[in-house]
């Protein structure tokens, strides 16, 4: 099974893919870390067992992914419902390709004891609050993004994120921007909490008196203003680079899931019309193949909207790694659900593809670090 194309025109994603292949061992990898107070809200994810051990979530898969499963490691990997890191299929993509992660810690609870590039101290509010981020923060790092992002690079720029309670903040910043999100967006639970995802959003949008703009039809919405109100760190910095990179010419590889169709739909808010086309020619979107077929959201449907709403095709992939025939069952438990999509997975293994490397020299090598992390064989 390869990589599936999930939006976006072939012909162009075939250009993209192509260049992306001859260049996948000079990529330029950033894994981005920011934290979101949503994270505590009981049930609203399973990227950790508890509200406390979610806040160890992103140190210890930035140090799983710079150091291996079979090194010392400050922080433990918190617990799981089932399954195992996805930060796990990273590393084993990264060592494969000789890639050196760059760790950006934009409020991650806790700081990750690796080598890293420190932006802000604490966490993004809880996106219920209508006030998750100052606007001087915003701002900051929308700047910051920029300048990084027009550093002279031909190499390809992927963008991994590691934030607990993400999907959340995705869904309320698209459902601001004027996107209709509910029910499309995936989630780390095996069964996305739709509902309570949705009253968060509505109470987030609704305390920041942005309810009504951004449901209105064709309405005028300041996408900084939404994503101060309920969105987090990632997302700005996130976006930010896309709009540099693309405007360079540079391919960029969002690797994720629905948060990177968020960044995607802010850095297309962001740009002036003339230049989205732009942005949906350099940039693809790459996760998953548990996040592409996952029934109880629509990641193809989504990216969809987004296009429709700023009228370009945004390109978008899975990658075909499969797990049915591993010999840990924490590697098949994420063919029954329990673990999707994370730490740049998806858009990691699409690399490795793209490589000319397959799918099922992944899936070995996953096997073989799983046992290694686990103590096994």
């Amino acid at each position: 099974m390869g990589p599936r194309q999930l939006s976006g025109d072939p012909a162009l994603g075939n250009r993209w893919c192509a260049r992306v292949g001859a260049q996948a061992e000079s990529s330029r990898v950033l894994l981005l870390l920011a934290g979101t107070d949503t994270s505590a809200v009981e049930g609203i994810s399973a990227a950790g067992s508890s509200a406390v051990s979610r806040r160890f979530t992103a140190a210890a898969d930035a140090e799983l992914l710079l150091l291996g499963p079979e090194a010392y490691r400050p922080h433990a990997l918190p617990p799981l419902p089932a399954g195992v890191s996805p930060a796990l299929i990273s590393q084993v993509v990264c060592a494969g390709l000789g890639l050196d992660p760059l760790v950006i810690d934009l409020g991650a609870p806790i700081s990750p004891a690796v080598p890293h590039v420190q932006v802000l101290q604490a966490p993004a509010r809880c996106l219920s609050t209508g006030s998750a981020l100052d606007p001087a923060q915003v701002q900051r790092l929308l700047a910051l993004g920029r300048r990084w992002g027009r550093r002279p690079s031909g190499a390809p720029l992927v963008l991994a994120e590691c934030v607990p309670g993400g999907t959340s903040t995705a869904q309320a910043l698209l459902t601001g921007l004027g996107i209709a999100a509910e029910g499309l967006v995936s989630g780390s639970l095996r069964e996305p909490a739709h509902r309570l995802k949705a009253e968060l959003v509505e109470r987030g949008l609704r305390a920041a008196a942005l309810d009504r703009a951004s449901v209105a039809p064709g309405g005028a919405v300041d996408p900084l203003a939404v994503v101060a109100a309920v969105g987090d760190a990632m997302q700005v910095l996130a976006a930010a680079l896309v709009l540099a990179a693309a405007q360079q010419g540079r391919p960029v590889l969002l690797a994720g899931g629905s948060q990177m169709a968020a960044v995607l739909a802010l850095a297309l808010a962001l740009a002036p019309a003339p230049q989205r086309p732009q942005v949906a020619e350099h940039v693809v979107l790459g996760t998953t193949a548990w996040v592409a077929s996952e029934p109880h959201s629509d990641l193809a449907l989504l990216l969809e909207r987004i296009g429709q709403h700023w009228g370009v095709m945004p390109l978008a992939f899975s990658a075909g790694l499969r797990f049915g025939a591993c010999r840990h069952q924490a590697l098949r438990d994420y063919e029954d659900g329990y673990v999707k999509e994370g730490v740049g997975a998806g858009g990691l293994a699409l690399l490795w593809e793209l490589s000319g490397r397959s799918t099922q020299a992944l899936a070995a090598a996953c096997d073989r670090a799983c046992g290694q992390l686990l103590g096994g064989t």
